[in-house]
């Protein structure tokens, strides 16, 4: 297989010294750096996942930080996220728009200060567009990236590593919470937050120079926990109803076709409101659904999506899809339409390789 080559636009991470250790089978690029994929395979990370712990490397979660008299001003105008009530350790999943209400990124953010935020990205330039609007707007306020790089935790056994590392403080976080805890001579920020519904942490680690030693610490100190080396998986997170944006939902979708309505409900102004209030009171064209799936382990490589059909009318569009071992079926999230997006819809899946019957499902399974 060929390699990746790293260099100044694809970037390695504070902790990739520990991830190459660690033999990953696989990377992708994400946020130009190197995001890994897997280790032992899909199957073995996702059954350690839910009965251990792992630290995943996650600095492609780059920050974009925003600080400044205006910096209020210009969340409140990006995002239809209410965050006129977030407390000074809160944590907010927040979407991003356009004017036209379609998803820019989806990251979570952090209140650092009522004039200072940082942005945890999913992967896509906002950097550049936030540049922008403050420029069109005049806005006083900075936009930059820090040296962050978030190290998360996560796995039944996360919050005892965490608190052997950080000490016991960690175990009174609320979820979407943080604290700041003493790492050496620095405290770091300890959200109790992270990417699989296995529950955990994630360490915002400021400056490159702490990441091998937080990552030894951690290793070190999980010996008897059985920790290892892991990423987000694949199915896990299909399981969890976790989008990727720029897979799952893309800028050609709202915030409400995401299922993400509950988190549009902003007072102010804001790009895009419009659109989305509509499709708040009249509901969407399409939504997320989750999907099964017939067949066994067999599923073909899903790189650019399938047609998901019904009496060979395109009502859909799946980007996720694997076999869940735990669930002995083929879980998939799926765009679909309003006309065939209730439970218990029978639908055909074009794979590219064969057509599969599917079933939308009630909910996702964990």
């Amino acid at each position: 297989m060929a390699g990746i080559i790293p260099s100044r636009r694809v970037r390695g991470t504070p902790f990739s010294a520990g991830v190459q250790a660690a033999n990953p089978k696989a990377y992708t690029v994400y946020n130009h750096m190197l995001l890994p994929t897997y280790f032992a395979s899909y199957q073995e990370d996702y059954h350690h996942l839910k009965k251990y712990v792992q630290v995943w490397d996650v600095s492609v979660e780059r920050q974009v930080s925003v600080k400044g008299p205006d910096a209020a001003n210009l969340m409140n105008m990006i995002s239809p996220r209410d965050m006129n009530n977030m407390a000074g350790d809160q944590c907010y999943y927040m979407p991003i728009c356009d004017d036209n209400g379609g998803m820019l990124n989806d990251p979570v953010t952090i209140k650092l200060a009522e004039d200072h935020y940082w942005l945890s990205i999913a992967d896509g330039d906002l950097l550049q567009f936030l540049l922008g609007l403050a420029i069109g707007k005049n806005f006083e306020v900075e936009i930059f990236e820090p040296d962050v790089s978030p190290l998360a935790i996560q796995g039944p056994k996360a919050e005892e590593l965490t608190a052997r590392v950080f000490g016991d403080t960690v175990r009174n976080i609320k979820f979407f919470r943080y604290k700041k805890l003493q790492f050496l001579d620095k405290e770091f920020i300890v959200a109790r937050s992270g990417w699989s519904k296995q529950g955990g942490f994630e360490i915002y680690v400021d400056g490159t120079e702490y990441g091998m030693p937080l990552w030894d610490a951690f290793f070190e100190a999980g010996k008897d926990l059985n920790v290892r080396a892991g990423c987000p998986n694949l199915i896990e997170r299909i399981e969890g109803g976790l989008l990727s944006f720029g897979s799952d939902m893309t800028r050609q979708n709202t915030p409400v076709e995401a299922g993400l309505a509950k988190f549009c409900n902003s007072p102010n102004e804001y790009l895009g409101k419009a659109l989305i209030e509509k499709q708040k009171r009249e509901g969407p064209d399409r939504i997320i659904r989750p999907i099964s799936i017939d067949g066994s382990d067999d599923l073909p490589h899903n790189a650019n999506g399938w047609k998901v059909l019904s009496n060979d009318k395109q009502v859909g569009l799946i980007a996720s899809a694997t076999w869940s071992p735990d669930f002995q079926t083929n879980v998939a999230i799926g765009m679909i339409d309003r006309t065939h997006w209730n439970p218990g819809t029978i639908l055909n899946v074009d794979t590219g390789a064969d057509n599969r019957s599917a079933v939308v499902q009630e909910k996702f399974w964990i």
